[in-house]
């Protein structure tokens, strides 16, 4: 359901959203200083996170893009910016070419396909962020931003005890910070 809402919005609504998630990013970015920060290539209609990776780059941070091993495994992330070459992964999804230095994000603007306001997302079903966000947390800080349409806010998203909850979720109308949740 909540796909179906996020397929039908405008272009205008798309672009809008992308110019305020390089306002949040970028401000989330100056209070964490994160030494690596990592968004998604959209795909399927996601919020455009390219010009907050651009804008990330251009403001001096290290920006990354996940890399799919399997779909079994945590993601990787390589460096990567903008105007930069990408191949088809795994799942056919942009990444950055193999030879991309392999880094571990402390900041992470992650995909989704529902969220509530509690921190906890629905993704594609594969549990890619859960494994990742897991083993990234297990060696020091990290925040996790989820990146979605306010279309896609359900009251309740199952969650299960493996699930890794986000620190925040941004979308066109708000940012969103579970209780609880690393500031």
């Amino acid at each position: 359901m909540a796909l179906a809402r996020r397929r039908r919005l405008t272009p205008e609504a798309r672009e809008t959203f992308a110019r305020r998630l390089v306002e949040e990013g970028l401000k989330l970015a100056g209070l964490w200083r994160p030494r690596v920060v990592s968004a998604f290539h959209p795909i399927h209609g996601e919020p455009n996170t390219l010009p907050l990776l651009a804008a990330l780059a251009e403001a001096g941070f290290a920006t990354a893009l996940p890399v799919t091993v399997s779909r079994s495994a945590p993601l990787t992330f390589r460096l990567w910016k903008p105007g930069e070459p990408t191949v088809p992964g795994e799942l056919n999804i942009p990444e950055p070419a193999p030879d991309a230095p392999a880094v571990e994000p402390d900041l992470l603007f992650t995909p989704l396909a529902a969220f509530d306001r509690r921190g906890h997302r629905i993704g594609f079903g594969a549990g890619h962020y859960d494994r990742t966000l897991a083993l990234l947390r297990a060696k020091g800080p990290v925040h996790a931003i989820g990146v979605a349409f306010s279309v896609s806010e359900i009251d309740h998203a199952p969650d299960e005890p493996h699930d890794q909850p986000l620190d925040g979720i941004i979308t066109e109308r708000e940012l969103i910070f579970p209780q609880g949740a690393a500031r």
